[in-house]
C-alpha cells in the first residue's frame, strides 16, 4: 500500500475518533440537571409599595432576582394582604413565610433587646448603629437573640433621625405630656410613659383616622417624606423636629433559618449582599427625600415646625437612661446588648465629636 494511502487512513481513522469524542462531550453536556429553583414569601409590616419603608422589600426582591438569574424568586406582601402587620415575626418564625420586613421594636414583648437593634433614644445615628452592627459585634448579638425562634435578622434599611412627631397641642413643658396619647413604640413609649404620657402601639395605616378622630392626641411616625404621604399636616396641628426618641431606626429582614440554610451557598450570598444594598440604599433615599418633603409640608401645606423647649429634652433624656438602666437589670439578654453598644458608642461619640460633629458646627 502507498505511503499517501496509509496517511490518508490514518488522518480518516483519527477524524472519526475526535468526532466521536466530540459527540460524547455534547451528549455530557445535555445531560446536565437544570439548577433548582426558589420561590419565596416575604411578608411587611407596611403598605404595600409605601415610600421608603415599603419600597426596599420591593428592591431586594428584584435584586435577588437579578443576581441569582431567576433562581431565587420572592413575592412581597404588604401588611393584612397575607397577615397583619404586627405578625410578620410569628409568619417568619413559624415558616408561613420565608422572609419579613419590619422594625425589631414591635418584637420588644417577645425579646426586650429587639429594642436596641431598632432605635435607642438619644443613642447612636445611622452611621454609628451600621458601624456596630456590622463591625462591632451587634449583628452577632441580633441574631444570638432572634436563634431561639429560628429567625436569622439582617439590618434592612435605616430611616436616619426621625421626628418627634405630630402634636394636637404644644410642647412647652414635660408636663405637658402627661394624660397625651401618642403613637409611639420601643423604648422612646416607656420613656414617654414614664413622662406621665399614654403610649399607643399601632400600624402606620391607623394612625391618621386615630388622629382625626381625637383617640391619639399625637403621633410620631418617620419624617417629612413619609409623613407627607400619610397627610398627617391634615389630622395635627404642630410639627415637633426634635427627634429623640429615634436618632436612627434600623429596618430588619427575618429570614426563616431552615428556608435559608436550606439554599446553597451562591444564593445565600446573594441574599446576604442584597440585604446590605438595601439598607445603604434606604438611608440614602430618605436622606434625598425627607428635604424635599419638608419644603413642601411647610412652604404648601403651612405645617409649623415646633422644637421641644431645651428643659423637655432634658427631662426626656434623663427618663430614657433610667428606662434603660431598669431593662437592663430585668433582662440579661438587654445586660448583655446594651454593653456592647454603650461600648462602642462611648468610643464613637469621642471620636465623632472631633470629626463629624465638629465639620458640622464649623460648616455653618
Amino acid at each position: 500500500m502507498k505511503k499517501q494511502t496509509l496517511t490518508a487512513l490514518f488522518i480518516a481513522s483519527l477524524t472519526l475518533a475526535l468526532g466521536a469524542c466530540g459527540e460524547k462531550d455534547v451528549a455530557a453536556t445535555n445531560d446536565v440537571a437544570p439548577q433548582k429553583t426558589y420561590k419565596w414569601k416575604l411578608v411587611t409590616s407596611w403598605p404595600k409599595n409605601f415610600p421608603g419603608l415599603g419600597k426596599g422589600p420591593e428592591k431586594f426582591a428584584k435584586y435577588v432576582n437579578d443576581m441569582s438569574n431567576g433562581r431565587l424568586t420572592i413575592e412581597v406582601f404588604g401588611a393584612g394582604q397575607l397577615v397583619p402587620g404586627f405578625q410578620v415575626f410569628d409568619e417568619v418564625s413559624t415558616g408561613g413565610a420565608q422572609m419579613g420586613h419590619s422594625g425589631a421594636y414591635y418584637w420588644k414583648g417577645k425579646a426586650p433587646a429587639a429594642s436596641f437593634f431598632a432605635a435607642v433614644p438619644f443613642g447612636m445615628n445611622a452611621q454609628e448603629t451600621n458601624a456596630w452592627l456590622h463591625y462591632g459585634g451587634g449583628i452577632e448579638l441580633w441574631r444570638e437573640l432572634y436563634k431561639p425562634f429560628g429567625i436569622i435578622p439582617m439590618a434592612g434599611g435605616n430611616t436616619g433621625v426621625q421626628f418627634a412627631g405630630w402634636f394636637n397641642k404644644e410642647i412647652k413643658t414635660i408636663e405637658d405630656i402627661d394624660g397625651l396619647k401618642m403613637r409611639i413604640g420601643g423604648i422612646g413609649g416607656e420613656v414617654f410613659k414614664r413622662a406621665g404620657g399614654v403610649p399607643v402601639n399601632m400600624p402606620g395605616g391607623e394612625i391618621f383616622s386615630s388622629l382625626q378622630s381625637g383617640a391619639l392626641d399625637a403621633s410620631e411616625w418617620v419624617g417629612p417624606y413619609n409623613d407627607n404621604a400619610f397627610g398627617f399636616y391634615k389630622a395635627a396641628k404642630y410639627y415637633y423636629s426634635s427627634g429623640w426618641q429615634e436618632p436612627q431606626a434600623t429596618l430588619e429582614f427575618l429570614i426563616n433559618e431552615q428556608a435559608f440554610n436550606a439554599l446553597p451557598a451562591d444564593l445565600q450570598e446573594i441574599v446576604t449582599v442584597a440585604a446590605r444594598a438595601v439598607n445603604q440604599d434606604m438611608l440614602d433615599e430618605y436622606t434625598a427625600r425627607n428635604a424635599n418633603a419638608l419644603k413642601t409640608l411647610v412652604n404648601q401645606h403651612n405645617v409649623q415646625v415646633r422644637t421641644f423647649p431645651e428643659p423637655v429634652m432634658a427631662e426626656l433624656k434623663k427618663l430614657s437612661s433610667a428606662v434603660i438602666a431598669d431593662m437592663a437589670k430585668q433582662d440579661p439578654m438587654v445586660a448583655k446588648v446594651w454593653e456592647s453598644y454603650q461600648s462602642f458608642y462611648q468610643d464613637i461619640r469621642q471620636y465623632h465629636k472631633i470629626s463629624e460633629q465638629a465639620y458640622y458646627e464649623n460648616r455653618q
